[in-house]
């Protein structure tokens, strides 16, 4: 079998400095670096490409790099960008670029915690970006017990209308986290949860409705705060239809129950039933990072001497000292950091697990199900004590 032979053209005055980028192989010219030529035009490459991001200002790249920045998806979408030319990794960490991150840029995972990410956290706060402040301000607060740390931050995103920021602000008012029991504050954790309330926080407007209708920490108005309860409803049924894929919404997880004791929340699913008055079962909502990075960081960590987790799967929040979280007065084996999460948590899952309860629903006992089923201290069964 006959083999063609190839033959390569010589090449003369090659370049192998590695502080020099290019390399002639026309053999007319030595070896040159990455140059603009004195015509004002981007230099060609290896490739014979003309290199035209040289050629780019600086503003402009920037900008360009703050749009990549607050649309990226994952971690990996910003690094690989970084990753590409030192240029482009110098820009990359201007403050400009960092303030406008996508919050889905710093997600990271409790196990690759790392003072890197640490770092980069750092970096996004105090270019201003106020989810990177939350986050952080939670990570510090609950996880590293730098208490006075990440509550300024958290502090910081609330200035900027934060919404969650200010929702955690109020439960650590609630509870008088990372303190003793006298440093509750319930007049400012209801304020916090009315400016949240505002932004349309779903959990804030659920607590200021529960505050309201018991009377914690603000004048009691049942009517009022069965109105900021129907609205939680009314507001996480509308996230949940501009938010939740098609397949899920053609689904028959909208369909009207007609079993009496299907439109009580008596589904057993992942489905999260809080429009069971209206005869609707409505998904489960995902948990905010900073929320499931504590679950994740405490799930395999032991707490101190009689601290416990706020029984909520989508908090992740810890007490700071003992009996700091209410519990279930019936059963005794849920804690609860707020009214909010007591609430989700017994429609979700803890409604068919009070042994208590059931037994109560098992001899007719209707109360616990009726029109007012929203008032989960009173009508819905489950009564909470500090």
């Amino acid at each position: 079998m006959k083999t063609r032979r190839l033959s390569y053209p010589k090449v003369n005055n090659m370049c192998c400095d590695k502080r020099k980028t290019y390399c002639n192989f026309s053999g007319e010219n030595t070896c040159r670096k990455r140059v603009k030529s004195s015509a004002g035009t981007p230099a060609a490459t290896v490739s014979g490409q003309c290199d035209y991001l040289d050629t780019l200002p600086d503003d402009i790249v920037l900008f360009i790099l703050s749009k990549l920045g607050s649309t990226a998806s994952c971690p990996a979408d910003f690094i690989s960008v970084l990753s590409t030319c030192k240029r482009l990794n110098a820009l990359g960490v201007n403050s400009l670029v960092l303030s406008k991150v996508s919050p889905k840029t710093f997600v990271v995972k409790s196990k690759n915690w790392s003072e890197s990410a640490h770092r980069f956290l750092k970096r996004c706060s105090d270019a201003g970006n106020v989810e990177a402040c939350y986050t952080l301000g939670m990570i510090r607060f609950y996880c590293l017990q730098n208490r006075g740390s990440g509550a300024s931050l958290m502090a910081k995103a609330a200035i900027n209308s934060h919404a969650p920021a200010l929702y955690s602000l109020a439960v650590i008012q609630f509870n008088g986290s990372g303190g003793s029991k006298n440093d509750k504050d319930l007049r400012a954790g209801v304020a916090l949860c009315a400016r949240a309330a505002f932004l349309g926080h779903i959990d804030a407007l659920r607590e200021l409705g529960h505050c309201l209708q018991d009377g914690y920490g603000v004048r009691q108005n049942i009517a009022e705060g069965r109105r900021f309860l129907v609205q939680a409803n009314a507001r996480e049924l509308s996230s949940v239809l501009s938010t939740t894929p098609s397949a899920l919404v053609s689904g028959n997880w909208m369909m009207w129950n007609t079993l009496p004791n299907l439109r009580h929340g008596n589904v057993v699913g992942l489905g999260c039933p809080l429009l069971s008055d209206f005869g609707c079962n409505v998904p489960a909502q995902e948990p905010h990072p900073a929320n499931r990075f504590l679950s994740e960081w405490f799930s395999d960590k032991e707490l101190g001497s009689g601290l416990r987790l706020c029984s909520h799967a989508g908090c992740g929040r810890p007490e700071t000292r003992q009996h700091e979280f209410r519990r279930c007065s019936v059963c005794g084996n849920v804690n609860y950091c707020s009214r909010a999460c007591q609430a989700l948590d017994w429609k979700i899952r803890h409604k068919m697990e009070c042994s208590q309860v059931e037994r109560l629903v098992d001899d007719g006992d209707a109360d616990g199900d009726g029109d007012d089923n929203d008032n989960v201290n009173e009508d819905d069964g489950m009564f909470m004590e500090r």
